[in-house]
């Protein structure tokens, strides 16, 4: 019923051998065309990106002000030591005034009672003491008080 056609079987076989991945060199790949063949060819190496240049940013209100108060409070705290380095012996000898200033004090507070009682004792002899007595009253709670002062 049908004419008789031959077939004939045939295996491809590549024009080159297939290379192995770590037998492919340096620089070629594996690409594949447009029309779908696949082949090695030599790609163009991409050069790493180059790093971003960088921005100057302007220097912040604060750093400025900063820059520009530090040498002024370093002056300052190099004036007050110098005057402290000239106050020094003055404030040593203020010092040892106040504590003689305290110990004049002190040996007042003890001298000057002491004194009174020997001028009392020392006065009073040929002389009696004197008493004074008083005596107060009142009638009520909210009353009139009254009071009457002896001496002896």
């Amino acid at each position: 019923m049908y004419p008789e056609t031959t077939y004939e079987i045939t295996t491809l076989t590549p024009q080159h051998p297939a290379m192995l991945p770590h037998e492919i060199p340096p620089g070629v790949q594996m690409v594949t065309l447009p029309g779908g063949i696949r082949t090695l060819a030599y790609t163009a190496q991409q050069a790493p990106p180059a790093p971003p240049v960088p921005v100057s940013q302007p220097i912040p209100a604060w750093a400025k002000t900063t820059a520009l108060l530090t040498p002024t409070i370093g002056g300052g705290v190099a004036a007050a030591g110098i005057g402290i380095s000239y106050a020094a012996p003055g404030l040593i000898a203020m010092s040892e005034a106040l504590w003689a200033a305290v110990a004049l004090i002190a040996a007042a507070a003890i001298g000057v009672p002491a004194l009174l009682r020997l001028g009392r004792s020392a006065a009073g002899t040929g002389r009696g003491t004197t008493h004074i007595t008083q005596n107060i009253t009142a009638s009520g709670m909210f009353g009139k008080a009254n009071g009457t002062i002896n001496h002896h």
